[in-house]
């Protein structure tokens, strides 16, 4: 049987259509970068693990990539696409160096993730501990804030224009009725709520989206520090709805847990 030449023809254009849009994804995913703090364990790691999954360029930060074993690991599976830097988010010296270092790159999502509980028993109310409040303050809330300056140019030279930083359900006010204790910690993230939103305020006529989210109760380092461990999902799948959100972001600023429901403030 004879195949009419131009049913071959509409056939070749539409194979050819479909390798091209093939490639345009493939491109489109690759030149997708999105920059991760604390990227060494818990949340964080599993952010590199699947953003490089989905296709996208990873650039993982921690504060002393030579202990930091399983990103290493990770980034050896997938070396095209995770880069492992060394990142502190309290040391404005190294937040400056790794700006320089990627000046006119690109970062379609900065994602503030690093953070530090901080020893609960100097945040008790009978403890009060300075050196301890200095501590997590400079990590959890003028870190992403410092971080979110220094890479600015690159967020807005992006496609996405995406700055995300990692709260807590503590940070509520509203619902922190039933029980008292981690002082600094909850200080400190809702610290980091009234900064990123106030940033969302001066970024939105540059088109840049704030996320403010939470990750909900994960099984992490941080939260057995906490003592609430075996109360909480797994770092994939609080990553994996997390990300859902990142997606859907809009330039409200409002704060949401990974479900996609608002926090109270």
């Amino acid at each position: 049987m004879k195949i009419p030449q131009k049913v071959l023809a509409l056939a070749l254009l539409l194979a050819v259509g479909v390798a091209g849009a093939v490639v345009v994804a493939a491109a489109d995913a690759a030149a997708r970068t999105v920059l991760i703090t604390g990227s060494n364990r818990g949340i964080g790691l599993e952010f590199v693990r699947q953003y490089a999954a989905n296709g996208w360029r990873v650039i993982a930060t921690t504060r002393d990539p030579a202990t930091a074993t399983e990103l290493a690991a990770l980034a050896k599976t997938k070396p095209k696409l995770i880069t492992v830097e060394k990142l502190d988010v309290a040391n404005t010296a190294e937040i400056a160096a790794l700006a320089a270092k990627y000046q006119g790159q690109p970062i379609d999502v900065l994602l503030n993730n690093a953070g530090t509980l901080g020893d609960p028993g100097k945040q008790s109310f009978q403890q009060l501990d300075y050196a301890t409040f200095e501590e997590v303050l400079r990590v959890n809330t003028y870190g992403p804030l410092a971080v979110s300056r220094a890479f600015l140019d690159n967020v807005l030279a992006s496609e996405q224009k995406k700055i995300v930083a990692i709260t807590s359900g503590l940070s509520s006010i509203e619902n922190t009725q039933r029980f008292g204790s981690l002082y600094f910690y909850r200080i400190s993230k809702t610290g980091l709520n009234m900064a990123m939103r106030a940033l969302q305020a001066e970024l939105r006529s540059k088109g840049v989206k704030v996320g403010i989210l939470a990750p909900g109760v994960v099984e992490t380092r941080l939260l057995r520090q906490s003592g609430f461990s075996g109360q909480g999902m797994t770092p994939e799948e609080s990553v994996r709805t997390t990300i859902r959100n990142i997606d859907q972001l809009d330039d409200s600023a409002d704060m949401r847990i990974n479900t996609g429901e608002k926090l109270p403030w």
